[in-house]
């Protein structure tokens, strides 16, 4: 495409330089660059993409694209821009042929809840005869292709993407999750969500975010619009006091749903057993018969926020059945690990003191006798969070071991030591072994019949982050190996 038609649909302070380029391809890493690319110079936390212009030129670059002015002895092609990540968003649909505008795009945010909540949505527009793409924590599923998760939301070039790609597979709908990070940065700028749901704000990300009121207005910007009109339809957790304020975000049309609150979506009656979840859910189409392989409280609240979308998006009520019924386990998020063994392993991705606080809530229905919870906190991630999480598993377990997480550039000690604050509040004994798997060996080795295990923090994350390097850690894979040195086998 020629570079003149590109800059059609962008902001643009200036061009210097020939603008009849023909552009082959963009990038906004230097290492994807190939001749004829238009290379995006974004600043961000940890790399300057400025750094790398001479690179990205001498590999072939036919433009700059940048919020700087150009330097006085630039040669080349230089577009500057009011907003870089605006500017890639809005170039990125361009060359894609808007492939945004050919889907319905479901966006989901909060703080837990998104990965689960985007597997039940996409099951069901599946059993509704549409053809749906993901993209999340996880994964990205596009067409027959999927591949593991970069970002829990991907940046807008790589979304507008892979959003081509799945309309050319002939896909009809993209569910994604929709990071707070991402609505900070203007990754999801200019692409119009059908429908956004909110599922819950609780504290994380603060070492990014700064306080609750700046997260809760990144959050905030989905039910909004960025750079597009706002989303037919707000689906909104009145359970969550953050949710309450989302309702005066104006939108052509609001669901509610709820647990505890009278929600429009919400419980008559359920039952939450060791094998999963019976419901009779009311909502603004009458009455509807939930029966799910999902486990816990907190998975209700899931399929809660997944009917109210689908219902609300004309779905109809055997769709919605069929499809929360089809989603037998979500990587990571309580998945079992069994080899046998008289007690219980369970693998959970929540790395929250609220996530944390719903996982050990749900895990005390299921377990018979003595909880026993592993747990870490990240390194160079929000330091409040440690003390909560130390003090909700001392709260709310029967044992616990406290091990690292990912370390990144901290000293994983130091991280166990601000945890430990809130251990010792809570009064508990602990066990504490910075070695993850000789930790995950020892809450293994304390269970008995009728226990319950759960290895939390990490879920489907196959490797662990150190201060130079990462090397490959999947909690799973490690307890399975563990109950089979122990003498279990599956039978």
């Amino acid at each position: 495409m020629i570079l003149r038609e590109l800059l059609r649909s962008a902001a643009v302070l200036g061009v210097e330089g020939d603008l009849g380029r023909d552009i082959r391809s963009l990038a906004y890493d230097s290492r994807q660059i190939q001749p004829e690319s238009l290379f995006f110079a974004i600043q961000g936390e940890r790399a300057d993409g400025h750094q790398f212009i001479k690179q990205a030129l001498e590999k072939g670059a036919a433009g700059i694209v940048s919020e700087r002015a150009a330097p006085s002895d630039f040669a080349s092609t230089w577009i500057r821009v009011p907003h870089i990540r605006r500017a890639l968003s809005e170039i990125s649909r361009t060359f894609y042929d808007h492939p945004e505008s050919k889907l319905k795009l479901v966006g989901i945010t909060g703080t837990n809840g998104k990965t689960t909540t985007a597997y039940l949505i996409r099951s069901i527009l599946e059993a509704a005869g549409m053809k749906t793409g993901l993209l999340g924590t996880i994964e990205y599923s596009i067409g027959d292709r999927t591949i593991p998760a970069l970002h829990t939301t991907p940046e807008s070039l790589d979304l507008a993407g892979y959003l081509a790609e799945l309309v050319q597979a002939g896909g009809q709908a993209a569910v994604m999750e929709v990071s707070s990070h991402a609505l900070a940065q203007g990754r999801t700028c200019g692409f119009p969500f059908q429908t956004a749901v909110f599922t819950n704000l609780t504290g994380d990300h603060l070492d990014y975010h700064k306080d609750m009121e700046s997260y809760f207005a990144a959050k905030r910007r989905l039910f909004e619009g960025d750079g597009t009109p706002p989303p037919e339809l707000g689906v909104i957790n009145l359970d969550d006091p953050w949710g309450a304020r989302l309702l005066k975000v104006e939108q052509p049309r609001q669901i509610t749903y709820g647990i505890e609150s009278d929600a429009q979506v919400k419980v008559k009656h359920s039952s939450l057993k060791p094998d999963g979840v019976q419901a009779t859910l009311l909502t603004p189409e009458g009455k509807l018969d939930i029966e799910s392989p999902l486990l816990g409280r907190a998975n209700l609240e899931n399929i809660l926020a997944a009917v109210a979308a689908t219902e609300g998006m004309g779905v109809s009520k055997e769709s919605i059945q069929k499809g929360v019924a089809a989603v037998r386990q979500v990587p990571g998020r309580f998945e079992r690990v069994d080899e046998g063994q008289p007690f219980t392993v369970l693998v959970d991705y929540a790395h929250t003191h609220d996530a944390l606080r719903n996982a050990l809530k749900t895990a005390r229905e299921l377990t018979r006798d003595q909880l026993i919870v592993l747990f870490g906190c990240g390194g160079d991630r929000d330091r409040t969070k440690r003390p909560l999480m130390g003090e909700a598993a001392g709260n709310l377990s029967d044992r616990v071991v406290l091990t690292s997480d990912n370390p990144r550039s901290e000293d994983p000690i130091l991280i166990m030591n601000d945890v430990m604050v809130g251990l010792q509040k809570s009064g508990k004994s602990y066990i504490a072994e910075v070695d993850r798997e000789a930790a995950i060996r020892k809450a293994l080795e304390q269970a008995h019949e009728g226990d319950l295990v759960l290895l939390a923090g990490k879920g489907h994350e196959t490797y662990q982050v150190l201060k130079d390097r990462s090397i490959p850690f999947d909690d799973r894979e490690v307890a399975r190996r563990i109950l089979r040195e122990m003498g279990f086998r599956r039978t």
